[in-house]
């Protein structure tokens, strides 16, 4: 997770240095808000998941379900990206399948797009927010965090030119 810290912070930052935590706040990584302050980084959605590092298999995933330009765009986005990790948890044979049916996978990762900026809900204030797909997220606060349906967001709002990416712990499917 200390090169997705580095990256949201570079990006947050513009200005490539890090900050500590006392400097964020205790729940910046959970529950910090887009500020108008911040400078939006260079990179779009899929750059921005390339350089974080975790997100080697959604990269794999966008490429061989053809969004690449779809998620360069001009937005904006809000990307709820499952990490590597996530991906680990999804049976091997089952990822293979998925990644090998263009129209599925298309389908399975607009789920995880908005086409608006989608930040923390507030305690007690679930939001529900359509996807490309059609389908819509129940986005709820959770100890100190939030969740994406069943997936906890493990880090929160990645910068990119076009929108925001906040990492989860699970592959969404559409129901």
């Amino acid at each position: 997770m200390k090169a997705t810290t580095k990256a949201a912070d570079q990006a947050a930052n513009g200005n490539g240095r890090t900050s500590s935590a006392d400097e964020r706040g205790p729940t910046a990584d959970t529950n910090a808000k887009p500020s108008t302050t911040r400078r939006r980084a260079e990179q779009n959605l899929v750059e921005t998941a390339a350089i974080a590092g975790i997100f080697t298999t959604l990269g794999t995933a966008i490429r061989a379900a053809g969004l690449v330009d779809t998620l360069s765009g001009k937005g904006p986005f809000t990307m709820f990206a499952p990490t590597d990790a996530a991906f680990a948890k999804v049976p091997k044979a089952d990822l293979d399948a998925l990644l090998n049916d263009k129209a599925r996978l298309r389908q399975a990762l607009t789920y995880h797009v908005v086409s608006r900026i989608v930040s923390a809900p507030k305690q007690g204030s679930p939001k529900t927010p359509t996807t490309i797909h059609g389908a819509a997220l129940e986005i709820t606060a959770k100890d100190r965090g939030f969740r994406v349906n069943d997936a906890k967001v493990v880090h929160n709002e990645l910068l990119a030119s076009n929108g925001v990416i906040h990492a989860i712990d699970e592959v969404l499917l559409p129901r």
